[in-house]
């Protein structure tokens, strides 16, 4: 395996890891068969990076083959509930293929997406519910859910009110979240304080879960890379810093990577997960790029993109990208340790994907 962090190298292996993925499952087979959700939302986000640095249309095909299996030609999506902002985030993949083809399928698809984000359930202080059945709940994972889809919306088609309800949010989350001794944010905040894992006077779960801590500076930064100069960038661009600076001192100093459970890498059940890794490199990246952050972090980012690289496997039916935690919900310490890991999750695949590609424009 070719380890070397060359732009043509980096891009070379997040060419294998789509076409390892093209291989093995039809467009339209992606699982959750049948359903529009992140699982392939967070995949084919970061093939379509990766189609835009290439210019190989047999990504593009792919990506508009997944979503014409789900989104009708009268612009039905199909497959979606609507109740959780997890079977929104595709929404994404609507804006380069309208942009792409003019199909009015994907314009009035994307109207449904924003009427839905704009009707999500809120809890007394106005913060987003992660699903209708999770009351009053707000987790990390949202902000990646609805905040690149609304900005990208309200910047095309003059919505200012959702760029408003971005920032909102963001900061809610930070203020329901932020640890004040790490500066880390805890995975998931409950209003009513109700929940098992829920702590009794700050409604904070107790651990900083890996990859939910990802979604955000990469959500943060794909809205900052959308946003015209003004107060809404300069918010979310010193939310995403801020974070980023927090996690830096907890990078395992001999592979690169990060812990699944972020701070407690000195605990024998611990373990490091390819995921966030994926995602706070790319994120390091994209701050960089973005002039928020300076130039040296780029070590510790590149450092976290050879870790994974040297972790990556191969076999005769191409790339593995390993030690990724399956999807999750909220839980205690012993619970995010036990989290069974998988090979080639679309999760991983598309973390990974997303770190290929700013770290190509980075390096």
């Amino acid at each position: 395996m070719n380890t070397d962090i060359s732009r043509d190298n980096i891009i070379a292996l997040a060419r294998r890891a789509c076409d390892t993925l093209m291989a093995k499952f039809d467009a339209p087979k992606l699982p959750p068969v049948g359903q529009f959700h992140y699982h392939q939302g967070v995949f084919l986000s970061g093939m379509c990076q990766v189609w835009k640095l290439t210019d190989d249309d047999r990504y593009f095909d792919y990506i508009r083959r997944w979503v014409d299996s789900c989104v009708h030609p009268d612009g039905n999506i199909v497959g979606f509930n609507p109740g959780q902002l997890d079977d929104l985030q595709p929404g994404v993949l609507l804006f380069p293929l309208y942009d792409r083809t003019g199909d009015e399928r994907y314009r009035l698809a994307m109207d449904t997406v924003a009427y839905y984000m704009s009707h999500t359930a809120t809890n007394p202080e106005g913060g987003f519910w992660h699903k209708a059945w999770y009351r009053n709940q707000m987790w990390l994972d949202g902000l990646y859910m609805a905040g690149p889809y609304m900005t990208e919306y309200a910047v095309r088609y003059d919505r200012p009110d959702m760029i408003d309800q971005v920032v909102f949010q963001a900061k809610l989350m930070r203020e329901k979240t932020r640890d004040d001794k790490t500066g880390l944010w805890y995975h998931a905040w409950d209003y009513e304080k109700r929940q098992p894992w829920a702590d009794p006077v700050t409604g904070r779960s107790p651990e900083f879960w890996g990859r939910s801590i990802g979604w955000v500076p990469v959500a943060l930064l794909t809205d900052c890379e959308l946003l015209p100069d003004g107060e809404a960038k300069r918010a979310l661009s010193a939310l995403a810093v801020e974070l980023l600076r927090a996690l830096l001192p907890w990078q395992d100093g001999a592979s690169g990577l990060w812990y699944q459970v972020v701070n407690k890498g000195d605990r024998p059940e611990d373990w490091l997960e390819s995921s966030c890794t994926c995602l706070y490199a790319a994120a390091l990246c994209m701050a960089v790029r973005q002039g928020f952050m300076e130039h040296d972090v780029l070590k510790p980012a590149f450092k976290a993109v050879k870790g994974i690289f040297e972790r990556l496997g191969e076999d005769e039916n191409g790339l593995l990208i390993g030690n990724v935690c399956v999807g999750t919900g909220v839980g205690d310490y012993p619970f995010y340790c036990a989290r069974p890991t998988s090979t080639n999750d679309l999760h991983g695949v598309g973390a990974f994907l997303l770190m290929c590609a700013e770290a190509a424009k980075a390096v």
